[in-house]
């Protein structure tokens, strides 16, 4: 383990959700430790996640979500300040490839943690492509949310590639009832699929609406049953355009925008719906399997191993087969229930952030200075 009163760096970019939940995890975690910590980032994020109040010295570095020349040249010139740390832990590909400019020569241990693929084509694929290979070729140790990161890291050259432990904040008791939530939200007896996701392009939201358009009523136990209600939690983009197609289309969809309820949304919910194009260890499956939660979703990344036997999974975009397995989910009380004790179980044993902090403490210390 390394050495009470080692500073480390982190560096991250925009973030709005679970890097800069991750990161904000690890940095209170290390100051409580004893370590000195420093958070390098957009001021955003600063303002998100409140980093120094955690006990981090924050440092403002303009690094974006695309490339931006002269942002870019801005942010290797202060990333150039980190030199002097144990460590320095970049999450994200361009924040990574970023640190490994700066770092390069310097002697300094480089660790990056890819949270997402690179899923982009054209100019924006090629762009993202050189970074991966710098990322590669200059980082100490590569630390990924899902094997397939992994692979793609080894075939580029990377010497040093294992899995990232990347748990999901505890969710907060609730202390309401069922029926009061469904009140709230009215619901109804409906049965209830929830999507919790940012309103984007990767979470793959319009097989969602296919399903949805798509799932014809299902008997349950001999009698006609009211048919089933998507909800999605979450902003984004894309949202004018979803929520234009669910009026058009009058599709049992509705869209509830930014929730911080989000474990009472699971605690009334059949099974979390991931249509999603491409997920790392998606925060919203840790809890779902954390409240006993049945999961339909598409197997990519690293969905497949964190649900197991706690859900059903398809290949992305084929609506045909999540429309089966949301089918199967909706009348199978007994099918239902088996996932979703077998979610409770999988969910006992999940790491959290204690597992967290020691693997990255474990990694730091087998950095050794460079020349």
């Amino acid at each position: 383990m390394a050495d009470q009163g080692t500073r480390v760096a982190f560096v991250l970019g925009t973030s709005e959700g679970g890097v800069g939940r991750h990161v904000a995890m690890l940095a209170g975690g290390l100051v409580r430790g004893g370590h000195r910590v420093v958070v390098a980032g957009p001021p955003s994020t600063e303002r998100a996640f409140g980093f120094a109040a955690l006990g981090a010295r924050f440092v403002p570095v303009p690094i974006s979500d695309r490339p931006r020349p002269l942002d870019d040249l801005r942010a290797v010139t202060a990333l150039r300040t980190l030199r002097g740390a144990h460590a320095v832990h970049a999450h994200g590909l361009r924040a990574g490839a970023l640190a490994a400019i700066a770092l390069a020569g310097t002697g300094t241990g480089l660790v990056v943690t890819l949270h997402n693929a690179a899923t982009a084509g054209g100019v924006v694929g090629a762009v993202y492509g050189l970074l991966e290979r710098i990322v590669a070729r200059r980082a100490d140790r590569i630390l990924v949310v899902s094997p397939d990161l992994g692979e793609r890291m080894a075939h580029l050259g990377a010497g040093h590639v294992e899995a990232a432990v990347v748990p999901a904040p505890a969710l907060p008791p609730s202390g309401r009832e069922a029926g009061d939530i469904r009140r709230e939200l009215g619901t109804g007896e409906r049965v209830i699929f929830l999507t919790v996701a940012r309103l984007a392009q990767q979470k793959g939201l319009e097989t969602l609406l296919d399903v949805a358009k798509a799932l014809p009523e299902v008997r349950r136990d001999a009698a006609r049953a009211p048919g089933p209600v998507f909800l999605v939690a979450g902003e984004g983009p894309l949202r004018a355009e979803l929520q234009e197609r669910i009026d058009r289309e009058n599709l049992p969809v509705r869209l509830l925008g930014a929730r911080t309820d989000v474990g009472d949304l699971l605690g009334v919910a059949r099974a979390l719906l991931v249509p999603s194009r491409w997920e790392g260890q998606p925060l919203t499956v840790q809890e779902a399997l954390r409240a006993g939660t049945a999961v339909v979703a598409t197997a990519v990344g690293g969905i497949p191993a964190m649900v197991g036997e706690a859900g059903l999974l398809v290949p992305y975009g084929d609506v045909a087969a999540m429309r089966d397995a949301v089918a199967r989910v909706l009348a199978d009380d007994a099918l239902a229930a088996e996932l979703a004790a077998a979610a409770a179980r999988r969910g006992r044993g999940m790491p959290g952030e204690p597992e967290a902090l020691e693997a990255v403490l474990v990694v730091y210390a087998g950095l050794s200075p460079r020349g």
